[in-house]
């Protein structure tokens, strides 16, 4: 009897990853099953990123690609092959990034979840239309589409507009001195003030006593008259006439608001704004005609205000005995099925997704998927537990098991500990992040990592022992929020303690974000308020780290004092490789060239001329202890700390060092691109830059889920620093679902019970203990058993 032939290796059931080498990975071996929960973890910059999105997902992709027709390939945005050796035994696969809302008002729950299609659609075939109506297009029904927005608010269903009170909110002013709030700054104004001392309008005259045709015409005219303009002659300085175009504040508001890229300037127009409903369409956002089919005797505009569960009720009730209604409604009522089963059913179609937490909007996604019915595939989630309460994490955890036993496999980056021990497999990155990182340390069973001394995982995943209540610190004030009515908040207020630790709790939906998004500076009590997100620190690879906390200012005066650059003529401005003079003009400073392949994805190779350098032969011949300026870009953090340590001239830049080390961001390179950098890494950066300044009088510090994207151990880190700014007697108010976070509070405000219409509410506010023992909480079980009760 012969043997069977040995297997193929691509389908052993297992993934098979040999020499993987993106980013900081260092040549690493792993082999992952198929058809099981597999979590990836790893401290913060350790690699597990890289090897789950980076290698797995991003050949997995590839490999799709190559199917594609080559002029087909040209119109998609290609990742590019990772640098591993092989992979063998991979999957179709689908990836789910942890990415913040779009940040447009036009995209909302129908238009994540495609629901709004299907209910156009009902709309359009099985809508009852007015007699004689000509029956519509779904696009008729879409406010984002020309044929079905209201023509007066193009489709938001609110009118922004301003008033003479808003533009002018000190009427005894003179236009000189200020009067028209809503000007911009710096020359510009005082351009608009010239402009209207030449038209003949008297600028010095307070805004109360000119005549009211004139005030109209400076602040609402659409008129935009040009005039020669002399400007007031400073002493010593030649300011010759110019042609100046005026512009009326109203029209500057508008324009600024709608067109700006800035989102500060947008926000300050704003200030200068009100908005109403629609008068046309009373802020249903769509035309007449499409307002006049109804379902189930309501307007689609109705229907989309509804809670998703609600709707559901109203398309199961619906009488229409048509085949055609009877299909989109089973259609539309099995995908609101498995969205209301992640426990989203308070959400409605219309809701903006700005207005989402990342967890619900993360979840969202998950529906869609789950709907789809794909089989065989492997799912690549990033952080999914990230913005989930506990008890919307066990729900998601129900979700992944869904999607393992439809035949798929589900590999998860991830670094909540009841996720980590829900998994079939765990692959653990380390030993450290970055270039201390790269290895996998264990891929096996979840009870095998114990065994490992080297990991980082290990010491928090296997101890069992609770922390413990810590002694609160005693306030030193209070600080009034609220009354707040905004989204599912009514008429909500909270005393939060000053010169203490706060964290806001409760499921997502509740209205966390939503309250500590109305702590304002000029709420009584706050003083300076510092707000750190996870936005990132810039859009391009030319900011970087070194650009971004001011330490490349420091580095580049530097070089610029060295008796080589003196000797050049060289100033501060030859060391930027962001304007011409010292950089290399073959890349512009980019370092790399894009080489365009064609039906190919674009590969980017380092610059024939500089070879990554960014720099030209001329400014690299100046050197700084025997580096050039290319080459102490390319530190680390910590590598730098040792060759500024002892040096004097360069205090500042210790300084900045030290704060970065502070927060765990040893291994990032000075010159590493924002765009390589995760969110969790941007919000620590942004707090070692605040933490760098010095500070006077009492600040209060505005965290929203600090602890996303990090591991436990840089949780610790990340957690020393925050009580120490408390210590120095600043307070510090975070939004966390980490317990070990909320446990070591010294005040919590949770919210709830549950989310959207059944949130709002602060259910109890108290010292960790005293909400851990609250039986309307659904903090309180998990709080209780952090705090080891």
């Amino acid at each position: 009897m012969t043997q069977p032939s040995s297997p193929d290796p691509r389908h052993d059931g297992f993934v098979r990853v040999r020499n993987a080498r993106e980013h900081n990975l260092k040549g690493v071996d792993v082999d992952v099953p198929r058809d099981v929960i597999a979590v990836f973890t790893g401290v913060s910059g350790s690699g597990k990123s890289s090897l789950a999105f980076g290698t797995i997902y991003a050949e997995a992709q590839r490999r799709y690609f190559e199917s594609v027709a080559p002029y087909a390939r040209r119109l998609i945005h290609q990742v590019g092959a990772p640098k591993v050796g092989a992979i063998s035994g991979l999957p179709p696969a689908v990836s789910l990034q942890q990415s913040r809302s779009a940040p447009t008002s036009r995209s909302s729950v129908g238009t994540v979840t495609t629901l709004s299609n299907s209910l156009r659609m009902l709309f359009s075939r099985a809508g009852n239309y007015p007699p004689g109506a000509e029956r519509l297009d779904s696009d008729a029904f879409s406010p984002n589409t020309a044929a079905g927005a209201c023509p007066a608010c193009h489709g938001l269903g609110r009118v922004h507009r301003t008033t003479e009170a808003l533009l002018v909110p000190d009427p005894s002013l003179s236009i000189r001195d200020g009067a028209i709030a809503a000007w911009p700054g710096a020359w510009q104004g005082k351009n608009l003030r010239d402009v209207l001392d030449a038209l003949g309008y008297e600028v010095d005259r307070p805004w109360q006593e000119l005549a009211q045709a004139d005030r109209d015409w400076i602040l609402f005219t659409d008129e935009q008259p040009v005039v020669t303009v002399h400007p007031v002659r400073d002493a010593g300085r030649i300011q010759r006439p110019y042609q100046g175009t005026y512009m009326s504040a109203n029209r500057y508001v508008l324009k600024t608001f709608a067109d700006s890229k800035s989102q500060t300037l947008r926000a300050k127009a704003e200030k200068f704004l009100d908005s109403a409903p629609c008068a046309v369409c009373g802020g249903a956002r769509l035309r007449a005609e499409a307002l006049a089919v109804t379902f189930a005797g309501r307007t689609i505009a109705e229907l989309a205000r509804l809670p998703l569960a609600e709707l559901a009720g109203v398309l199961a009730s619906a009488d229409d005995a048509s085949e055609t209604a009877r299909v989109l409604t089973d259609d539309l009522k099995a995908r609101i099925g498995t969205v209301t089963e992640l426990g989203l059913g308070y959400l409605s179609l219309d809701r903006a997704t700005p207005t989402l937490s990342a967890g619900e909007l993360q979840r969202l996604r998950l529906a869609t998927q789950l709907r789809s019915g794909l089989f065989g595939v492997v799912y690549v989630l990033d952080e999914p537990s990230a913005g989930l309460h506990p008890a919307d994490t066990e729900s998601l955890l129900t979700v992944l098991d869904r999607l393992k036993a439809a035949g798929n496999s589900v590999f998860v980056v991830e670094h909540q500990l009841d996720v980590m021990r829900h998994a079939d497999w765990l692959v653990d990155v380390g030993p450290l992040a970055g270039e201390h990182g790269g290895q996998v340390l264990h891929s096996g069973p979840v009870a095998g990592l114990r065994e490992v001394e080297a990991s980082a995982t290990a010491r928090f995943l296997f101890d069992d022992a609770p922390q413990g209540e810590r002694q609160v610190r005693e306030p030193a004030g209070w600080l009034k929020v609220g009354p707040v009515s905004r989204h599912n908040l009514r008429d909500v207020t909270v005393e939060i303690p000053s010169g203490a630790f706060t964290a806001v709790t409760g499921v997502s939906g509740s209205g966390k974000s939503t309250l500590i998004g109305e702590i304002t500076e000029d709420l009584a009590g706050v003083g300076r308020l510092v707000v750190v997100d996870q936005k990132p620190i810039g859009r391009t690879p030319r900011s970087n780290l070194a650009t971004y906390t001011g330490l490349f200012d420091v580095v580049r005066k530097v070089f610029a004092g060295t008796d080589e650059a003196k000797g050049r003529g060289y100033g501060v401005g030859r060391f930027s490789f962001n304007v011409a003079g010292g950089r290399c003009e073959t890349c512009q400073g980019e370092g790399f060239v894009s080489v365009e392949l064609l039906f190919l994805p674009s590969t980017y190779a380092p610059c024939p001329d500089c070879a990554g350098a960014r720099y030209n032969p001329e400014t690299l011949q100046v050197t700084y202890r025997g580096r050039n300026i290319a080459e102490v870009l390319d530190l680390t953090v910590e590598s730098a700390a040792v060759f500024f340590a002892d040096d004097d001239a360069a205090g500042s830049v210790l300084r900045s060092l030290r704060t970065l080390l502070d927060v765990g961001l040893g291994y990032l390179r000075l010159g590493q691109p924002a765009t390589e950098l995760s969110g969790g890494e941007a919000q620590r950066i942004k707090l070692a830059s605040e933490l760098q300044r010095v500070r006077r009088g009492h600040t209060l510090y505005l965290l929203d889920e600090p602890t996303t994207g990090l591991h436990p151990a840089d949780v610790e880190v990340l957690l020393r620093q925050l009580h120490g700014l408390v210590d120095a007697g600043h307070s510090v108010v975070v939004v966390e679902h980490d317990m070990a976070v909320v446990a070591g509070a010294d005040w919590v405000v949770d919210m709830g019970p549950g989310g959207g219409d059944a949130g709002g509410h602060v259910v109890v506010a108290g010292p960790p203990g005293a909400v851990a023992g609250d039986s309307m909480s659904r903090t309180a079980p998990y709080l209780a058993r952090a705090l080891g009760r």
